[in-house]
C-alpha cells in the first residue's frame, strides 16, 4: 500500500480520482493500492519560546538572545485529529512507500517533511512533483516520482528559512518592545517591506511642488508644446504671438520601434495587472489563482518563471488553438501564434509560468465567480498577448516653429498592432483606458504651413513620487537590492511570490500600514518603528541577500548552518548595542496619535476608543467592545459608529423614530438599550413608548 499525502483537501482529491481511489473514510480516501490524505496546511510549526524555558512568557531584556539549542516543533492547535490520521496512515504495517504530494515548492516541502518527522516516520519517501491538477498532469508526475532525498536540499532550505524567521522575530520584537514599552513585532521580511513603504511616504509628504506653464499649439491634428515656463506673464506673451498665425514643422526624427509582446505571468506579474487593472489586492488575487488551480483551470500559481520548458510546445500551440475565439470580449483578426517566444527551459527552475489549462474546454466561464473569471481573463488574454506578433510603430520626434518660436511634437504611427490589439481590447472589457494614450498624426509634412494656430496657456506642477501601490510596491519587492548586485548574479529581491502578498497583510493587520484607496501608506507606528530599527534590521538589501543565499541553499550551493550562525551574530551585536533608551525615545509612538476618548467603558471605567473593527476598552483584561459590524444594529437599518458608540456609553441608550423593520419593511419608533451583563457580548433590546 502506498500513503500519497496532500496539502489540501481539495488537491488530496483530484489526486485520488485519477489513481483511482475512491473508497472515502474519515481523513482520508482508500482504493486501488493507495491511501490518499492530506494535511490543513501547516500540522507542524516551531515551539514558542516559553515551550524552551516557562520563563520565557514574560518579554525581559536580560534573556535576550533566546537561540535554541536543539530546535523543537509542534503539533498546531486545530490540526491535531488530521496529524493523528496521518501519523496512524504513516505507520501501518501495510504502508510500504509515502508519497509527498504536497505543492511543489519550499513551503510544501516544509509541510510534509516537518508533519513526517513528527509522526516518527521512517518509511521510504517519493516526491510528486505537478505543476496542474488535470489528468494527464498528474498521471505523467505518478509516472516520474523522485526519490525524496532529492529535494532534501529544498527542505534545507525551508527549515532554515522558518528558523531564521523565528530567530529575527522572537529577538527584534522582544527587543525593541521591551525598549520602548509597546508592542512591536518585527519580522525578518516585513520590517524592510515597511521600510520601503515609509522611505517612499517621506519623499511625498516632503515633496515641494512647483509651479510652471506650457504653451500648446493647436491646428488640425497637430498639438505641439513650448519650453516650461516659470512665470505666466511670459506664457501669455508667447500666446499672443502665437495666436491665429501659422507654423511649420521644421525637424522630424523619424524612428521605427519594435516593442516584443509582454512574457507569460508568473505570480508577480499577474498579482501586480490584476491589481493595477481590476482593483484586487494580491492576497486576493493569490487566494483567486488558487482556486483555479484546485478547479484545474489553471496551472499552478506560486511560480516565479515567465517560460514554459522546451518540452511543452506541442501543450502551448494546442492551448493557442483553443484561446482562439475562446474569449468572447476578444475577436481575433491575424492572430498567427508564435510560442517559441515562451518556450526556455533555462528560466524555468521548480515550475513554469502560469496558463491556462485544456480544462477551460469544458469549463463554463461565465458560471464562475466574479473574480475567478476575471483572473482567468487576465491568463488567458497574457497567453495570447504572449504568443503574438510584436507591436510596431514609427516615433516622430518633431519641431515646430511658430512666430520663430520653438515648439516640441512626439507622435507615433502604429505599423503593426500585434500583441496591442489583444491588450486592447483586454482592457475595453474592463472598462479601461491603455496607460499610454498614442498621440497620432495622420502625416508629418515638413515646413508645409499649419494654421492658423490655436494657442493656449495651461498651468503645470511638478509631481511628488507616487504612494506605492500593491501594483508597484510588488515590483519594489522583487526588486529590492538588485542595484547592490553583480549584473550576472540572481535577482531574487525580498519575500517570494508565494509569501509578499501574506507580507502585506501582515503590516496591514499589525497597524503599521493603512490602505487608502489604492495606495498603501504608513501609520503613525509605522513610521515610528523604522526611525527607531537599526540597518540591520530594516534594510530591503540585506533581507534580499538573505533570500538569495536561502535560494542558493536550496540548490545545494551554501550551508544553512552558517546562514543562521550569521543570523544569530548580527541579534547579538544588536542587542549589545541596543541596552537602553530615553523616555523621550519612548514617547515616539504616542505623539501627535493620542487617541479620542468616546465614553466610559460601562465594566470597568477605562476609556473606550475607536479600533479598525470594533469600539473598545483601553484595560484588555476588561474585553468590552462594541462591533462595527453588529447584526442587531444593521437589522434595523442602523450603523454602529462613533456617534452612537458616544450616545450609547453616556446614557445606555438610544431614541429612534426610523428604525426598519425586515419582516414588515416599515420604519417604526423605539428605543435601544444596552444590555451589558459584565462579560461576552454586548446585547440590546427594543423598548417602546406608552401611549
Amino acid at each position: 500500500m502506498r500513503l500519497v499525502i496532500a496539502e489540501k483537501p481539495s488537491v488530496a482529491m483530484a489526486l485520488a480520482s485519477v489513481i483511482g481511489a475512491r473508497s472515502r473514510r474519515d481523513g482520508f480516501v482508500e482504493g486501488n493500492g493507495y491511501l490518499v490524505s492530506w494535511c490543513v496546511g501547516h500540522l507542524v510549526g516551531l515551539c514558542d519560546a516559553a515551550d524552551y524555558d516557562e520563563r520565557y512568557r514574560k518579554w525581559n531584556y536580560d534573556d535576550l538572545p533566546i537561540v535554541p539549542e536543539k530546535w523543537k516543533k509542534k503539533i498546531l492547535e486545530g490540526t491535531k485529529k488530521q496529524f493523528g490520521i496521518l501519523q496512524t496512515l504513516m505507520n501501518r504495517n501495510d504502508v510500504t512507500e509515502v508519497i509527498c504530494g504536497t505543492d511543489a515548492g519550499r513551503e510544501g516541502e516544509l509541510i510534509f517533511r516537518l508533519a513526517y518527522e513528527q509522526a516518527g516516520c521512517r518509511k521510504p519517501v517519493k516526491r510528486l512533483w505537478i505543476s496542474s491538477l488535470e489528468e494527464k498532469a498528474i498521471r505523467e508526475g505518478f509516472q516520474n516520482l523522485k526519490d525524496g532525498s532529492c529535494y532534501d536540499d529544498l527542505y534545507r532550505s525551508a527549515l532554515c528559512r522558518a528558523q531564521a524567521d523565528w530567530l529575527v522575530g522572537i529577538n527584534a520584537s522582544r527587543l525593541f518592545s521591551v525598549l520602548y514599552n509597546k508592542n512591536l513585532k518585527v519580522g525578518r521580511v516585513q520590517t524592510p517591506t515597511l521600510a520601503m513603504i515609509v522611505e517612499r511616504n517621506q519623499k511625498v509628504t516632503n515633496f515641494k511642488k512647483e509651479q510652471y506653464f506650457e504653451v500648446h499649439l493647436f491646428c488640425r491634428d497637430l498639438e505641439a508644446v513650448s519650453d516650461r515656463m516659470n512665470s505666466l506673464e511670459e506664457a501669455e506673451q508667447l500666446v499672443k504671438q502665437c495666436q491665429g498665425k501659422r507654423c511649420q514643422i521644421t525637424r522630424d526624427e523619424e524612428q521605427t520601434k519594435t516593442v516584443q509582446p509582454p512574457k507569460l505571468y508568473d505570480l508577480t506579474t499577474l498579482q501586480r495587472d490584476a491589481n493595477r487593472i481590476l482593483g484586487y489586492t494580491a492576497q486576493e488575487t493569490l487566494d483567486t489563482a488558487q482556486s483555479l488551480y484546485e478547479e484545474k483551470l489553471i496551472t499552478y500559481p506560486r511560480t516565479d518563471s515567465q517560460y514554459l520548458s522546451d518540452d511543452m510546445e506541442q501543450t502551448a500551440e494546442e492551448l493557442a488553438e483553443l484561446l482562439d475565439g475562446d474569449l468572447d470580449f476578444l475577436e481575433l483578426e491575424d492572430y498567427e501564434p508564435a510560442v517559441d517566444r515562451t518556450l526556455n527551459s533555462s528560466k524555468v527552475s521548480d515550475h513554469h509560468a502560469i496558463i491556462p489549462t485544456s480544462q477551460i474546454r469544458l469549463a463554463g466561464q461565465k458560471a464562475l465567480k466574479t473574480k475567478e473569471r476575471n483572473i482567468l481573463y487576465l491568463i488567458e488574454s497574457r497567453f495570447l498577448m504572449a504568443t503574438s506578433r510584436a507591436y510596431i510603430y514609427e516615433s516622430h520626434k518633431c519641431e515646430v516653429q511658430c512666430e520663430g518660436i520653438l515648439f516640441h511634437m512626439l507622435s507615433h504611427r502604429i505599423r503593426q498592432e500585434g500583441f496591442k490589439a489583444i491588450e486592447r481590447k483586454m482592457y475595453l472589457f474592463f472598462g479601461k483606458k491603455l496607460p499610454e494614450e498614442i498621440h497620432q498624426m495622420a502625416e508629418i509634412r515638413l515646413l508645409e504651413d499649419y494654421g492658423p494656430c490655436r494657442a493656449e496657456v495651461q498651468e503645470k506642477w511638478t509631481q511628488p513620487p507616487r504612494q506605492f501601490t500593491e501594483d508597484t510596491l510588488l515590483q519594489a519587492m522583487e526588486r529590492a537590492g538588485n542595484e547592490d548586485l553583480a549584473e550576472d548574479t540572481e535577482k531574487k529581491g525580498i519575500g517570494t511570490p508565494a509569501t509578499r502578498a501574506g507580507i502585506i497583510e501582515k503590516l496591514i493587520s499589525s497597524g503599521f500600514v493603512s490602505r487608502d484607496k489604492k495606495n498603501l501608506v504608513p501609520t503613525n507606528d509605522g513610521n515610528v518603528l523604522i526611525t527607531i530599527l537599526p540597518d540591520e534590521i530594516k534594510s530591503p538589501a540585506m533581507t534580499a541577500q538573505w533570500e538569495m543565499q536561502l535560494n542558493q541553499i536550496a540548490r545545494g550551493e551554501a550551508d544553512a548552518g552558517g546562514f543562521l550562525q550569521g543570523i544569530i551574530r548580527m541579534l547579538k551585536e544588536l542587542i549589545s548595542r541596543y541596552s537602553g533608551v530615553s523616555e523621550k525615545q519612548k514617547e515616539q509612538f504616542s505623539h501627535g496619535t493620542k487617541k479620542e476618548s468616546l465614553g466610559s467603558c460601562p465594566r470597568c471605567g477605562r476609556p473606550v476608543y475607536e479600533g479598525q473593527k470594533n469600539f473598545y476598552c483601553s484595560d484588555r483584561k476588561c474585553q468590552f467592545a462594541l462591533w462595527k459590524n453588529d447584526r442587531f444594529f444593521e437589522s434595523q437599518g442602523k450603523k454602529m459608529d462613533a456617534g452612537t458608540v458616544k450616545k450609547l456609553l453616556a446614557k445606555g441608550k438610544i431614541h429612534y423614530k426610523d428604525l426598519h423593520s425586515q419582516k414588515t419593511g416599515r420604519t417604526y419608533e423605539a428605543t435601544v438599550v444596552m444590555a451589558d451583563f459584565g462579560e461576552g457580548y454586548v446585547k440590546f433590546n427594543l423598548e417602546f413608548s406608552q401611549r
